[in-house]
């Protein structure tokens, strides 16, 4: 019996590739420079430990004070918007 050999998923640079967030950004993910990767992680643990994530639904995110520059002034962005809304905090 032949055993199949594993491919192994390789990332995609453009996701790894570190990024500079903005003064707004980086009071959530730090100021240091991150793939977008880590850049999303941060930020959902920021939005989760702060329970932000709206209850009647999920989708959506509240922002709170920290949030509301990142979202462009915002009281609340879908989950989608939000990574696009990020994407014009990093350099």
């Amino acid at each position: 019996m032949a055993t199949k050999k594993k491919s192994s998923r390789k990332p995609n640079a453009a996701f790894m590739k570190p990024l500079q967030p903005d003064d707004a950004l980086a009071q959530v993910v730090g100021e240091k420079p991150l793939p977008r990767t880590e850049i999303t992680k941060r930020l959902w643990a920021y939005i989760k430990k702060n329970k932000l994530q709206n209850a009647k639904n999920r989708r959506n995110i509240d922002a709170d004070e920290v949030l509301k520059p990142i979202f462009n002034g915002k009281k609340q962005v879908s989950m989608f918007e939000m990574t696009k809304l990020v994407a014009q905090h990093v350099k």
